[in-house]
C-alpha cells in the first residue's frame, strides 16, 4: 500500500489564534464551514480542539462516501490533528501567522491507499478530489474569520 496524500492551503484575512479558535470550534463554527459534501455531522464528545470527537460523513465523489469518525488532539500550538477511527485517515490542519493581521491554513490528508490499478487512479484523482473539498472548507472558513 502507497500513503497518498493531498494538501492545500490558504492565506486568511485573520490573526492566526482566531482562525484556529475557529477551526476547532468543532461545536459551532466548523460545522458552518462545513460545504454539502459533508454530512450526518456529529459532536460526540468534546467539542472544542483537543479530546474532541465527531463524526460526519463524507461523499469525495457521487460513488465513494466515508465514514469518519475522528479523534482530535492538538500536538503542537496552531495544529489541530484529527484520526479516523475507521479508517487510515489522518488531516492535519495547521494555522501559522502571515504577516500582519493574517494566517495561513494548511490542511493535510494521508491514508494508506489501495494497491494495484485501483490504488493507481486513487493516488491520481483522489488527492485533487479532495483538494478541490478542502478549497470550499477553507473559502468557507475565510468567509466566517473575516466578518
Amino acid at each position: 500500500m502507497a500513503q497518498v496524500e493531498a494538501t492545500t492551503e490558504r492565506v486568511v484575512a485573520a490573526d492566526a489564534e482566531a482562525v484556529f479558535d475557529a477551526l476547532a470550534d468543532y461545536s459551532g463554527t466548523r460545522a458552518k464551514v462545513l460545504p454539502e459534501q459533508f454530512s450526518e455531522y456529529e459532536v460526540r464528545e468534546g467539542g472544542d480542539g483537543e479530546g474532541t470527537l465527531v463524526h460526519w460523513k463524507l461523499q469525495a465523489t457521487s460513488k465513494r462516501v466515508r465514514d469518519c469518525l475522528l479523534e482530535v488532539t492538538e500536538p503542537t500550538d496552531g495544529e489541530l490533528v484529527e484520526k479516523d477511527r475507521n479508517s487510515t485517515m489522518v488531516t492535519t490542519w495547521r494555522v501559522t501567522p502571515a504577516g500582519e493581521g493574517k494566517s495561513r491554513v494548511t490542511v493535510t490528508s494521508t491514508w494508506d491507499g489501495a494497491t494495484g490499478i485501483g490504488g493507481f487512479f486513487e493516488r491520481t484523482f483522489a488527492p485533487k478530489g479532495l483538494g478541490r473539498i478542502y478549497d470550499l472548507v477553507l473559502d468557507r472558513l475565510a468567509a466566517e474569520v473575516e466578518k
